[in-house]
C-alpha cells in the first residue's frame, strides 16, 4: 500500500508547487507602462529588419564561401 501512495503523494507535491509558482508569477506581474511598451516595439522592430537582411543576403553569403 505505501508503494503506491509514497509517488502519489510525490505527484501531488509537485503539481501544488508548480501551480503555486505559476499563480505567484501572474500576480506579480503589472501593468506594462509606457516605456515597456517602447522597448518592446523597438525590439521587435529590430528582430523583423535582422530576419529580413539574413534573408536578402544570406544566399550571397553562402555563395562567397565556395
Amino acid at each position: 500500500m505505501v508503494h503506491l501512495l509514497l509517488p502519489a503523494l510525490a505527484a501531488v507535491l509537485v503539481i501544488a508547487a508548480a501551480t503555486a509558482v505559476l499563480v505567484r508569477r501572474d500576480r506579480r506581474r503589472m501593468d506594462p507602462g509606457a516605456d515597456t511598451l517602447r522597448i518592446e516595439v523597438t525590439a521587435t522592430r529590430g528582430v523583423r529588419d535582422a530576419r529580413r537582411r539574413a534573408a536578402a543576403y544570406g544566399h550571397r553569403f553562402l555563395r562567397d564561401r565556395d
